[in-house]
């Protein structure tokens, strides 16, 4: 209203809310049915604390998935999606349409699936066996589970690659020896365009839980991804960080094991005295070095979601300078924040990153056709995987550089 008295006037200012996005959100699929006929029907139930398991779910007796919520909340997690599937049908069917239940959530960044090893056979003289079975029968059945759940994976990988927005987390098959865990990870790989960046990375070995249960691990993997982003960010690497809710390993792994297994993505839980269990390892599955760390490819997949969320006010906005001047300003502001929490590299923000929106890549036949486009380039920081201490020995001193 126009004013024309002298004095102070008060005015009612409603600020837009910031729209936050939200990381370290895993979506789990498993075997469960649901307690409420209206979860039942969707398929998928949201879970933020892991007193709801039992309050929403009914779990089997034997399967990983409820294990895995438990130990993603005991490690940090704060929030997660449940996609389940009927146990008593085909399974590996059953597990399929669950990944597809949840491709319409938009607040999913992490994808893991523990029930895969639910299709492994128990062992011959496990004492929840219902029937004998030979040591050749098993072995039968355990080679062709194994092909199943490595089909399984390799859908779980397609469908991030397919969303866009997604990093799968993957378990390596039990009780396995680090040569046979390369050869899972050659065949999970297989039907990949490995020149192309891989959403997905791959842990072994198992755990033994304080319910002295041996479990995959993608549930605890994904509870320090959550606990990490809100320590620190996507940007930092999701290692040497304590597993809670971990009194044992599978295997014990050493320096010279670990050596080939790093060289191929596989990342490793290792045991330290005096430090507890702890993820030793950062690599993503790609063989293209630009792809090659877990935390650089977790940030490209972060910026694409913060631009899907917050630059769809551009649509239809009238194609000119002004326009791009904006788009500009804005995708700036945001990627200046990321370098200020060290997530680029760089001095100055102009050494980090730069944004492109201007009349040399948006040429009139473009404009006329409707198309705006933005070019954007940035520096991430990569993790210090290996430390170096350089020791010199000379007379009467030893320096360390």
């Amino acid at each position: 209203m126009p004013y024309t008295a002298p004095g102070v006037y008060l005015e009612e200012i409603f600020l837009k809310p910031e729209v936050i996005l939200p990381t370290g959100v895993p979506g789990f699929i498993g075997f469960a049915t649901a307690k409420k006929p209206e979860d039942q029907k969707d398929g998928v139930v949201q879970l933020h604390r892991k007193e709801e398991l039992d309050e929403k779910l009914n779990f089997p007796e034997d399967g990983y998935l409820k294990a895995a919520v438990i130990g993603f909340f005991d490690n940090g997690g704060t929030c997660c999606y449940v996609a389940f599937a009927d146990s008593t049908i085909e399974k590996q069917e059953t597990l399929e349409k669950a990944i597809k239940a949840l491709a319409p959530l938009t607040d999913i960044d992490l994808m893991a699936f523990p029930d895969a090893m639910y299709l492994l056979p128990l062992l011959p003289d496990d004492p929840m066996r219902k029937q004998k079975i030979t040591t050749e029968q098993w072995q039968e059945q355990a080679s062709k589970a194994e092909r199943e759940v490595m089909n399984l994976q390799q859908s779980l990988i397609q469908h991030c690659t397919d969303q866009g927005d997604r990093f799968a987390i993957l378990d390596a098959l039990p009780e396995k020896i680090s040569e046979l865990v390369l050869q899972q990870c050659n065949a999970i790989k297989a039907n990949q365009n490995l020149q192309k960046p891989v959403n997905g990375a791959l842990y072994y070995p198992w755990l033994q839980n304080a319910q002295g249960r041996w479990i995959p691990l993608c549930g605890h993997i994904a509870g320090i991804f959550a606990r990490s982003d809100r320590a620190r960010g996507v940007f930092k690497a999701p290692a040497n960080e304590e597993i809670r809710d971990a009194v044992n390993l599978e295997v014990l792994i050493e320096n010279s094991d670990q050596g080939d297994l790093n060289a191929q993505g596989i990342n490793c839980l290792r045991a330290f005295p005096g430090r507890g269990i702890r993820v030793w390892g950062a690599r993503t599955l790609s063989n293209d070095s630009n792809w090659r760390y877990i935390n650089v490819r977790r940030l490209f997949i972060t910026i694409k979601r913060w631009i899907d969320l917050n630059m769809v006010w551009a649509a239809f906005e009238p194609n000119t300078p002004q326009l791009w001047v904006r788009i500009q300003r804005e995708l700036s502001g945001y990627l200046t924040q990321l370098w200020r929490s060290g997530a680029l590299k760089g001095e100055t923000p102009e050494q980090a990153f730069y944004v492109k929106c201007d009349a040399e890549i948006n040429s009139p036949e473009s404009r006329e056709m409707g198309n705006v486009f933005t070019e954007i380039g940035f520096a991430p920081s990569s993790p210090a995987e290996f430390i170096f201490v350089r020791i010199t020995h000379r007379a009467n001193t030893t320096e360390l550089s």
